[in-house]
Protein backbone atom coordinates (compact mmCIF):
# COMPACT_ATOMS: atom_id res chain seq x y z
CA UNK A 1 0.00 0.00 0.00
CA UNK A 2 1.28 3.47 -0.90
CA UNK A 3 2.02 5.93 1.88
CA UNK A 4 0.66 9.48 1.87
CA UNK A 5 3.62 11.01 0.04
CA UNK A 6 3.63 8.26 -2.60
CA UNK A 7 -0.09 8.83 -3.22
CA UNK A 8 0.56 12.56 -3.54
CA UNK A 9 3.48 11.87 -5.89
CA UNK A 10 1.24 9.90 -8.22
CA UNK A 11 -1.13 12.85 -8.37
CA UNK A 12 1.41 15.65 -8.52
CA UNK A 13 3.62 14.40 -11.30
CA UNK A 14 6.48 12.28 -10.05
CA UNK A 15 4.86 9.35 -11.86
CA UNK A 16 4.30 11.15 -15.15
CA UNK A 17 4.12 8.64 -18.00
CA UNK A 18 6.92 7.99 -20.46
CA UNK A 19 5.19 9.75 -23.35
CA UNK A 20 5.09 13.00 -21.36
CA UNK A 21 8.85 12.80 -20.85
CA UNK A 22 9.17 12.39 -24.60
CA UNK A 23 7.26 15.65 -25.00
CA UNK A 24 9.80 17.32 -22.72
CA UNK A 25 12.62 15.93 -24.86
CA UNK A 26 11.04 17.65 -27.85
CA UNK A 27 10.86 21.03 -26.06
CA UNK A 28 13.85 22.73 -27.70
CA UNK A 29 13.88 25.76 -25.38
CA UNK A 30 14.04 23.54 -22.31
CA UNK A 31 16.62 21.17 -23.78
CA UNK A 32 18.93 23.86 -25.16
CA UNK A 33 18.78 25.91 -21.95
CA UNK A 34 19.64 22.99 -19.69
CA UNK A 35 22.34 21.66 -22.00
CA UNK A 36 24.05 25.08 -22.07
CA UNK A 37 23.75 25.58 -18.31
CA UNK A 38 25.02 22.08 -17.49
CA UNK A 39 27.94 22.47 -19.89
CA UNK A 40 28.85 25.71 -18.10
CA UNK A 41 28.35 24.48 -14.51
CA UNK A 42 29.93 21.02 -14.73
CA UNK A 43 33.72 21.09 -14.78
CA UNK A 44 35.87 18.23 -16.10
CA UNK A 45 36.09 15.41 -13.54
CA UNK A 46 33.16 16.71 -11.47
CA UNK A 47 30.77 14.58 -9.43
CA UNK A 48 27.11 15.32 -10.22
CA UNK A 49 23.76 14.38 -8.69
CA UNK A 50 20.41 14.69 -10.44
CA UNK A 51 17.25 14.52 -8.34
CA UNK A 52 14.25 13.35 -10.37
CA UNK A 53 16.06 12.16 -13.47
CA UNK A 54 13.20 11.05 -15.73
CA UNK A 55 14.70 9.82 -18.99
CA UNK A 56 18.20 10.68 -17.75
CA UNK A 57 18.84 13.30 -20.43
CA UNK A 58 20.07 16.00 -18.03
CA UNK A 59 22.38 13.50 -16.35
CA UNK A 60 23.64 12.56 -19.81
CA UNK A 61 24.42 16.22 -20.56
CA UNK A 62 26.47 16.27 -17.34
CA UNK A 63 28.25 13.02 -18.23
CA UNK A 64 29.97 14.72 -21.18
CA UNK A 65 32.40 16.34 -18.69
CA UNK A 66 31.69 14.73 -15.31
CA UNK A 67 33.57 11.77 -13.90
CA UNK A 68 30.45 10.35 -12.23
CA UNK A 69 26.73 11.17 -12.29
CA UNK A 70 24.13 9.84 -9.84
CA UNK A 71 20.66 9.98 -11.42
CA UNK A 72 17.87 9.47 -8.86
CA UNK A 73 14.40 8.49 -10.07
CA UNK A 74 11.41 7.34 -7.99
CA UNK A 75 9.24 5.92 -10.78
CA UNK A 76 10.31 2.30 -11.47
CA UNK A 77 9.11 2.48 -15.09
CA UNK A 78 11.27 5.55 -15.70
CA UNK A 79 14.24 3.88 -14.01
CA UNK A 80 14.08 1.10 -16.60
CA UNK A 81 13.55 3.60 -19.42
CA UNK A 82 16.47 5.79 -18.33
CA UNK A 83 18.86 2.86 -18.04
CA UNK A 84 17.84 1.65 -21.49
CA UNK A 85 18.25 5.08 -23.11
CA UNK A 86 21.56 5.87 -21.41
CA UNK A 87 22.97 2.56 -22.61
CA UNK A 88 22.29 3.70 -26.18
CA UNK A 89 24.34 6.88 -25.83
CA UNK A 90 28.07 7.63 -25.45
CA UNK A 91 29.14 8.38 -21.86
CA UNK A 92 25.95 6.74 -20.62
CA UNK A 93 28.10 4.36 -18.55
CA UNK A 94 29.14 7.33 -16.38
CA UNK A 95 25.54 7.69 -15.17
CA UNK A 96 24.32 5.47 -12.35
CA UNK A 97 20.51 5.44 -12.34
CA UNK A 98 19.40 5.01 -8.73
CA UNK A 99 15.87 3.87 -7.91
CA UNK A 100 15.18 5.99 -4.81
CA UNK A 101 13.09 8.78 -3.31
CA UNK A 102 14.66 12.20 -3.85
CA UNK A 103 13.38 13.22 -0.41
CA UNK A 104 15.58 10.57 1.19
CA UNK A 105 18.55 9.87 -1.08
CA UNK A 106 22.06 11.17 -0.49
CA UNK A 107 25.01 10.26 -2.72
CA UNK A 108 27.78 8.11 -1.24
CA UNK A 109 30.25 10.99 -1.65
CA UNK A 110 30.19 14.79 -1.85
CA UNK A 111 29.15 16.19 -5.24
CA UNK A 112 30.01 19.38 -7.08
CA UNK A 113 26.72 20.03 -8.88
CA UNK A 114 23.10 19.13 -8.13
CA UNK A 115 20.56 19.20 -10.96
CA UNK A 116 16.88 19.20 -10.04
CA UNK A 117 14.06 19.91 -12.49
CA UNK A 118 10.81 19.37 -10.65
CA UNK A 119 9.52 22.71 -11.85
CA UNK A 120 5.97 23.87 -12.44
CA UNK A 121 4.80 27.44 -13.04
CA UNK A 122 4.78 29.34 -9.75
CA UNK A 123 6.54 26.39 -8.06
CA UNK A 124 3.12 24.75 -7.78
CA UNK A 125 2.30 21.02 -7.94
CA UNK A 126 5.81 19.64 -8.21
CA UNK A 127 8.17 19.42 -5.24
CA UNK A 128 11.20 21.43 -6.36
CA UNK A 129 11.37 23.65 -3.26
CA UNK A 130 10.67 20.91 -0.72
CA UNK A 131 13.12 18.48 -2.34
CA UNK A 132 15.87 21.09 -2.43
CA UNK A 133 15.33 22.15 1.19
CA UNK A 134 15.33 18.53 2.35
CA UNK A 135 18.49 17.80 0.38
CA UNK A 136 20.39 20.81 1.73
CA UNK A 137 19.64 19.91 5.36
CA UNK A 138 20.62 16.27 4.93
CA UNK A 139 23.70 16.98 2.80
CA UNK A 140 25.11 19.48 5.31
CA UNK A 141 24.45 17.06 8.17
CA UNK A 142 26.40 14.27 6.43
CA UNK A 143 29.13 16.06 4.51
CA UNK A 144 29.24 19.57 5.97
CA UNK A 145 29.77 22.60 3.73
CA UNK A 146 30.05 23.99 1.25
CA UNK A 147 26.88 23.10 -0.60
CA UNK A 148 27.15 22.04 -4.26
CA UNK A 149 26.22 24.34 -7.11
CA UNK A 150 22.49 24.01 -7.79
CA UNK A 151 20.95 23.98 -11.22
CA UNK A 152 18.70 25.90 -11.58
CA UNK A 153 20.37 28.45 -9.33
CA UNK A 154 17.29 30.63 -8.84
CA UNK A 155 13.71 31.27 -9.91
CA UNK A 156 12.00 34.60 -10.57
CA UNK A 157 8.19 34.60 -10.39
CA UNK A 158 5.92 37.38 -11.65
CA UNK A 159 2.21 38.05 -12.05
CA UNK A 160 0.25 40.13 -14.58
CA UNK A 161 -3.42 41.20 -14.90
CA UNK A 162 -5.23 40.13 -18.09
CA UNK A 163 -8.47 40.25 -19.97
CA UNK A 164 -8.75 36.64 -21.15
CA UNK A 165 -11.22 35.19 -23.68
CA UNK A 166 -13.05 32.12 -22.36
CA UNK A 167 -15.42 31.51 -25.26
CA UNK A 168 -14.93 28.12 -26.93
CA UNK A 169 -17.23 27.92 -29.97
CA UNK A 170 -19.94 29.64 -27.93
CA UNK A 171 -19.25 27.60 -24.78
CA UNK A 172 -18.17 29.82 -21.88
CA UNK A 173 -15.59 28.03 -19.76
CA UNK A 174 -13.24 30.01 -17.46
CA UNK A 175 -10.49 27.41 -17.03
CA UNK A 176 -6.77 27.37 -16.34
CA UNK A 177 -4.77 27.92 -19.53
CA UNK A 178 -1.11 27.39 -20.38
CA UNK A 179 0.37 29.52 -23.14
CA UNK A 180 3.64 29.61 -25.06
CA UNK A 181 5.58 32.74 -23.97
CA UNK A 182 6.64 33.69 -27.51
CA UNK A 183 3.14 33.43 -29.03
CA UNK A 184 0.63 36.31 -29.28
CA UNK A 185 -2.88 35.05 -28.52
CA UNK A 186 -5.81 36.99 -29.98
CA UNK A 187 -7.99 36.30 -26.94
CA UNK A 188 -5.45 37.65 -24.43
CA UNK A 189 -5.11 41.36 -23.58
CA UNK A 190 -2.46 42.52 -21.13
CA UNK A 191 -3.87 45.19 -18.82
CA UNK A 192 -0.61 46.12 -17.08
CA UNK A 193 3.05 45.14 -17.01
CA UNK A 194 4.12 42.07 -14.98
CA UNK A 195 5.33 42.51 -11.41
CA UNK A 196 7.82 40.21 -9.64
CA UNK A 197 6.30 38.69 -6.51
CA UNK A 198 9.00 36.25 -5.39
CA UNK A 199 12.64 35.39 -6.07
CA UNK A 200 13.98 32.04 -4.85
CA UNK A 201 17.73 31.50 -4.51
CA UNK A 202 18.22 27.76 -4.07
CA UNK A 203 21.55 28.26 -2.29
CA UNK A 204 19.68 30.01 0.54
CA UNK A 205 17.01 28.68 2.94
CA UNK A 206 13.60 28.92 1.30
CA UNK A 207 10.21 29.34 2.97
CA UNK A 208 7.61 27.16 1.25
CA UNK A 209 4.87 29.70 2.04
CA UNK A 210 4.38 32.20 -0.77
CA UNK A 211 2.18 35.24 -0.14
CA UNK A 212 1.93 38.54 -2.00
CA UNK A 213 -0.11 41.72 -2.05
CA UNK A 214 0.56 44.47 -4.55
CA UNK A 215 -0.93 47.06 -6.87
CA UNK A 216 -1.09 47.52 -10.63
CA UNK A 217 -1.67 50.71 -12.62
CA UNK A 218 -4.09 49.61 -15.35
CA UNK A 219 -3.02 50.68 -18.84
CA UNK A 220 -6.11 49.73 -20.91
CA UNK A 221 -9.88 49.69 -20.57
CA UNK A 222 -11.27 46.19 -20.22
CA UNK A 223 -12.43 43.40 -17.94
CA UNK A 224 -9.89 42.12 -15.46
CA UNK A 225 -10.88 38.47 -15.33
CA UNK A 226 -7.58 36.57 -15.11
CA UNK A 227 -4.04 36.70 -13.77
CA UNK A 228 -1.03 35.41 -15.68
CA UNK A 229 1.72 33.70 -13.66
CA UNK A 230 5.23 33.80 -15.12
CA UNK A 231 8.18 31.68 -14.00
CA UNK A 232 11.69 32.39 -15.21
CA UNK A 233 14.30 29.81 -14.20
CA UNK A 234 17.86 31.08 -13.86
CA UNK A 235 19.61 27.87 -14.83
CA UNK A 236 23.12 29.26 -14.45
CA UNK A 237 24.72 32.61 -13.67
CA UNK A 238 27.62 33.27 -16.05
CA UNK A 239 29.51 35.71 -13.86
CA UNK A 240 32.40 36.36 -16.26
CA UNK A 241 29.93 37.61 -18.87
CA UNK A 242 27.50 39.22 -16.38
CA UNK A 243 24.72 37.16 -17.95
CA UNK A 244 22.47 34.21 -17.20
CA UNK A 245 21.27 31.07 -18.93
CA UNK A 246 17.49 31.03 -18.56
CA UNK A 247 14.47 28.87 -19.21
CA UNK A 248 10.99 30.38 -19.22
CA UNK A 249 8.07 28.11 -18.31
CA UNK A 250 4.79 28.28 -20.19
CA UNK A 251 2.62 31.11 -18.89
CA UNK A 252 -0.18 29.97 -16.60
CA UNK A 253 -3.40 32.01 -16.73
CA UNK A 254 -5.85 31.62 -13.85
CA UNK A 255 -9.42 32.98 -14.11
CA UNK A 256 -10.66 35.25 -11.33
CA UNK A 257 -13.75 34.17 -9.41
CA UNK A 258 -15.02 37.77 -9.53
CA UNK A 259 -14.02 39.74 -12.68
CA UNK A 260 -13.92 43.54 -12.42
CA UNK A 261 -14.33 46.28 -15.01
CA UNK A 262 -11.25 48.52 -15.24
CA UNK A 263 -10.19 51.66 -17.09
CA UNK A 264 -6.78 53.00 -17.99
CA UNK A 265 -5.48 54.80 -14.90
CA UNK A 266 -7.31 52.62 -12.37
CA UNK A 267 -5.26 51.17 -9.53
CA UNK A 268 -5.99 47.51 -8.80
CA UNK A 269 -4.87 45.64 -5.71
CA UNK A 270 -4.12 41.94 -6.13
CA UNK A 271 -3.40 39.42 -3.38
CA UNK A 272 -2.84 35.67 -3.13
CA UNK A 273 -1.06 33.03 -1.10
CA UNK A 274 -0.16 29.38 -1.54
CA UNK A 275 2.39 26.76 -0.58
CA UNK A 276 5.23 25.77 -2.89
CA UNK A 277 4.27 22.34 -4.21
CA UNK A 278 0.59 23.00 -3.50
CA UNK A 279 -2.29 22.63 -5.91
CA UNK A 280 -3.44 25.10 -8.56
CA UNK A 281 -6.95 25.24 -7.00
CA UNK A 282 -5.39 26.35 -3.68
CA UNK A 283 -3.92 29.38 -5.43
CA UNK A 284 -7.15 30.07 -7.32
CA UNK A 285 -9.14 30.03 -4.08
CA UNK A 286 -6.86 32.68 -2.55
CA UNK A 287 -6.61 34.93 -5.62
CA UNK A 288 -8.24 38.36 -5.19
CA UNK A 289 -8.36 41.54 -7.31
CA UNK A 290 -10.08 44.80 -6.33
CA UNK A 291 -10.18 48.28 -7.84
CA UNK A 292 -8.67 50.58 -5.21
CA UNK A 293 -8.69 53.82 -7.24
CA UNK A 294 -11.32 54.25 -9.97
CA UNK A 295 -9.95 56.80 -12.42
CA UNK A 296 -13.43 58.05 -13.43
CA UNK A 297 -14.46 58.56 -9.80
CA UNK A 298 -11.14 60.30 -9.10
CA UNK A 299 -11.62 62.61 -12.10
CA UNK A 300 -15.17 63.43 -11.03
CA UNK A 301 -13.97 64.25 -7.53
CA UNK A 302 -11.19 66.47 -8.91
CA UNK A 303 -13.67 68.28 -11.16
CA UNK A 304 -16.03 68.87 -8.23
CA UNK A 305 -13.13 70.14 -6.14
CA UNK A 306 -12.09 72.53 -8.93
CA UNK A 307 -15.65 73.86 -9.27
CA UNK A 308 -15.90 74.50 -5.55
CA UNK A 309 -12.51 76.20 -5.51
CA UNK A 310 -13.61 78.43 -8.39
CA UNK A 311 -16.67 79.57 -6.39
CA UNK A 312 -14.37 81.01 -3.72
CA UNK A 313 -11.87 82.52 -6.15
Amino acid sequence: MLNEREIESCYLGQFIPVHYHHNMLMDQNRMHGFKSAIHYAVQPGAKVLELGGGTGVLSWFAAAKAEKVYCVEFNPDMVKEARKMLAMNPNGHKVEVVHADAFEYLPPEPVDVVICEMIHVGMLREKQVEVMESFKRRYLARFGGPLPVFLPEAVIMAVQPLQQEYDFEGFYAPIVQFQEPAVIYAGTMELAAPTVYRVIDFSEPTDTKIAWEGRFLIEKNGTLNAMRFITKNILAVVSEKSSTIDWLNHYMTLPLAHPVQVRAGDVVEVSFQYRAGGSIPSLQAALRADVMVDVMVARAANTEHEHRAAEFA
